[in-house]
């Protein structure tokens, strides 16, 4: 049987990062999808391994060092986030490059083990679904009609998880590019 988005599970995930360096991560929103339906969802505040805050980063998601400093490192949420991806599937991110490397960075700082799943980047699924002048997420949420608060990791997470199984419904052979 051809696995579709109604026989398949995945997490959406997004990530916030303090600066530049994909280590960074001051927040983290995951969905979990399962046959098409959100079965479950986290979102967490992270304290980066130091207290290096870009004022661009801040000014774009909104998260200070005070917001984050009284939070537990990523290495000691790992344990509560890891069983989310537990049968999954694959993972789904907007831009997936960038949380991939997020994630990556992360688990490597905090000697994690990653997920093994692959990623489905929804930037590339809305392109070859919907052929929009631009696949940014709250443009790809505004054809949706998804209700997005840009740059909230929660907010974003779950606008991917939402695009993804619209598009995968739509465009059922995408996932061949990830199973």
């Amino acid at each position: 049987m051809t696995p579709t988005v109604e026989t398949t599970r995945f997490v959406a995930i997004d990530f916030e990062t303090a600066d530049a360096k994909r280590d960074s991560a001051c927040a983290v929103g995951l969905v979990v999808v399962d046959r098409g339906e959100i079965v479950a969802r986290d979102y967490r505040l992270i304290r980066p391994p130091r207290r290096r805050f870009n004022p661009f980063c801040v000014q774009v998601h909104g998260i200070h060092w005070e917001d984050v400093a009284d939070q537990p490192a990523f290495g000691e949420l790992w344990p509560d986030l890891s069983p989310l991806f537990e049968g999954a599937d694959f993972l789904v991110a907007h831009n997936a490059s960038f949380d991939k490397s997020v994630l990556a960075a992360c688990c490597r700082e905090s000697r994690c083990l990653p997920p093994v799943q692959p990623f489905l980047c929804t930037v590339q699924l809305a392109r070859t679904t919907w052929q929009l002048p631009s696949n940014k997420l709250p443009n790809v949420c505004c054809h949706l009609g998804i209700t997005l608060t840009h740059h909230h990791a929660a907010s974003d997470a779950e606008a991917c998880a939402r695009i993804a199984v619209s598009g995968l419904r739509e465009n059922p052979a995408f996932l061949s590019r990830v199973l």
